[in-house]
């Protein structure tokens, strides 16, 4: 089973998130990083290609015996359908079409959804702008992970489960911790989704289905590209909350890896997050940062200090619990 961990809880902390603050601070002395905050027209054609080069795929892919499609589904497929969850997380910030096209940006989602073989960009959408604005409270934020999480997964074994089973509790994680209702338009992802794998079904057959929801699966696991999960904000250093990554892998995520610019500016597009580092050097050189997403994976699991527990978290405030 390896190590047991000796965290028992969480990193309770008493003062709000440092995202805000910085931001106001960065804009009143370069105020040319507004320039920044505008729809990345680029996005919508990689997204397009994306989802083209699956349906693609899904074709090849119907008659190969299932070692080889397994393996095509984690070499390949893993590595699109990440990249494009990592585009549905642009999209939900309205980066595709911008803020005043608000909807375009929900269909689109839509769209980019449909090779992932699961509905959630509506959902994700929902959930994520809590994560921003509510970084770290508890009840709120459902990228912190349970108290059965850091409770159980707790030795190096259990740990390396819970890193290739992320996606389930990336899935079901906020039926448990911030229940919403459904709204018209997660009803509207699901029809649409369900119908496009019932055609994938249909017109290509079961082994191009389960290629679809095996990249996604390996993909969202035990994958290089996943080291951003724990990455982003997990406290491998106490009292620091958010990490950025400055590796090639942001090349296929949409520099989501500059996390604490993301966060610092949730309306500026991945495209144009190096500039802001450029621009506002001296606040982010001097944070610690990643250049290995396959070493922060590692470490996570053999590192007997660092588990799910390894979250700073805040009470939530009574008025948010009656929004």
């Amino acid at each position: 089973m390896g190590s047991r961990v000796s965290r028992e809880d969480f990193e309770w902390v008493y003062t709000d998130q440092p995202h805000a603050d910085r931001r106001r601070e960065i804009l009143a002395k370069y105020p040319e990083i507004k320039s920044l905050m505008k729809p990345d027209s680029n996005l919508i054609w990689i997204v397009i290609g994306m989802v083209i080069t699956q349906l693609v795929a899904l074709y090849l892919v119907k008659d190969l015996d299932w070692k080889w499609l397994l393996f095509w589904a984690y070499a390949f497929g893993g590595c699109i359908n990440h990249s494009v969850t990592l585009a549905i997380h642009e999209i939900s910030h309205n980066s595709a079409f911008g803020h005043y096209k608000a909807m375009w940006n929900r269909w689109f989602g839509m769209f980019a959804n449909l090779p992932i073989g699961v509905p959630y960009s509506i959902s994700f959408k929902r959930y994520h702008m809590d994560h921003h604005r509510y970084l770290g409270n508890d009840g709120v934020d459902v990228d912190i992970p349970t108290d059965f999480e850091g409770w159980f997964f707790c030795t190096t074994l259990r740990k390396f489960v819970w890193v290739v089973l992320q996606p389930f509790f990336y899935a079901f994680r906020p039926l448990f911790i911030n229940p919403k209702s459904i709204s018209y338009l997660e009803i509207i992802n699901v029809v649409v989704q369900i119908t496009f794998d019932i055609l994938i079904y249909y017109l290509l057959g079961v082994k191009s289905l389960v290629y679809m929801l095996a990249a996604s699966f390996l993909g969202l696991g035990l994958h290089p590209i996943s080291g951003h999960f724990i990455a982003e904000h997990y406290m491998f250093l106490k009292g620091h909350e958010t990490y950025s990554y400055y590796g090639p892998l942001n090349l296929l995520t949409f520099n989501v890896g500059y996390h604490n610019e993301h966060h610092d500016f949730p309306n500026i597009p991945g495209k144009n997050l190096p500039l802001v580092r450029k621009i506002a050097s001296e606040y982010y050189d001097s944070l610690p940062h990643y250049d290995s997403w396959v070493r922060v994976l590692y470490d996570f699991v053999m590192d007997d200090t660092v588990s799910p527990y390894s979250r700073m978290k805040r009470h939530t405030k009574g008025e948010l619990m009656l929004e």
